[in-house]
């Protein structure tokens, strides 16, 4: 009878009090024994995000089998077009997008991803890292007052513009081409979808706050209002003690738990810099009194099943 090899053991080092950890001893590939994957995924519900460094031999067919270790893919985006020839992978491309504002990915549709997966393919010599904050941590922060607040409020989300913009217009004759069009493929087909403020994390029980760059407004609150009790709760989750900062380098692979984080691309670079995202399939949030997300505007179903 022969002996069957056990895996080598991951190793976990924290990088952020808050959130983040590096995962070591481990070359990623949709061979993995089923341990390791076990391990990987309660490091990732532990630490919100986790980082990888040297898988210099991962492609995108190899990101793609490895992600399905974790979880089902969803197309790369539900209006944005996917790497050609590969439907579950989003380029994100500094010639016409940069992710430089705080948001959870695709908050605009019901069926929120569960996991994202960014790996590494062209990086500036400078500069061009990725912060990510803990929703969980945040709202465990909040005081009781504005943690009763928070838990009933509802937040409409909506792909009205592209997250990588901080302006809705720009000076005639001054307008970037290639960010003019993929702001207009953004925007093809729209979403709007209610949320929780807080939901509750189906795997781990926790709290979140679901908020980010693609609110458009509090449900029964005038804009006025929204704009200030949103910049309230926001910077509680974007407070530095709250967040990790990465320096991406070649290899590099980082996933996150997008039902317990923000993110945010440093647009500090001056050179072409190409990431490739996977996304897993997600639930539809539920608010803390077992309330389900409801679609205003836009079917999903395109994009992404419901991980159930």
């Amino acid at each position: 009878m022969t002996a069957q090899l056990e895996a080598p053991q991951i190793t976990v080092a924290k990088v952020g009090g808050a959130i983040g950890a590096e995962i070591g001893n481990v070359q990623l590939g949709g061979d993995l024994a089923p341990e390791t994957v076990v391990a990987i995924r309660q490091a990732l519900l532990d630490h919100k995000v986790i980082f990888f460094r040297d898988q210099h031999d991962l492609d995108d067919a190899g990101q793609l089998a490895f992600a399905r270790l974790l979880g089902t893919p969803t197309l790369a985006h539900p209006t944005s077009k996917p790497l050609e020839g590969a439907a579950n992978v989003l380029p994100i491309d500094s010639d016409y997008s940069k992710a430089n504002s705080w948001h959870t990915d695709v908050t605009f549709v019901d069926r929120i991803p569960a996991i994202s997966l960014l790996r590494a393919v062209t990086l500036p010599a400078y500069g061009g890292n990725t912060t990510w904050a803990n929703t969980v941590t945040a709202y465990a922060a909040l005081p009781e007052s504005l943690k009763a607040l928070a838990d009933r409020l509802w937040a409409v989300h909506s792909n009205v513009y592209d997250y990588a913009g901080h302006a809705d217009e720009g000076r005639v004759g001054g307008v970037d081409v290639k960010f003019e069009e993929y702001h207009k493929e953004f925007e093809s087909k729209l979403f709007e979808t209610e949320h929780p403020v807080v939901r509750v994390h189906p795997e781990t029980g926790e709290r979140a706050l679901v908020l980010g760059h693609f609110v458009r407004r509090f449900v029964g609150l005038s804009s006025t209002e929204t704009a200030a009790l949103f910049q309230l709760l926001q910077n509680r989750i974007t407070n530095l003690d709250n967040t990790v900062r990465w320096q991406w380098q070649p290899g590099d692979l980082a996933i996150w738990d997008n039902r317990a984080t923000q993110h945010y691309g440093v647009a500090d670079y001056d050179q072409p810099r190409r990431l490739h995202r996977i996304t897993l399939a997600g639930d539809v949030p539920v608010s803390v009194d077992g309330v389900r997300s409801t679609p205003r505007t836009g079917d999903a179903t395109h994009f992404s099943s419901v991980d159930n």
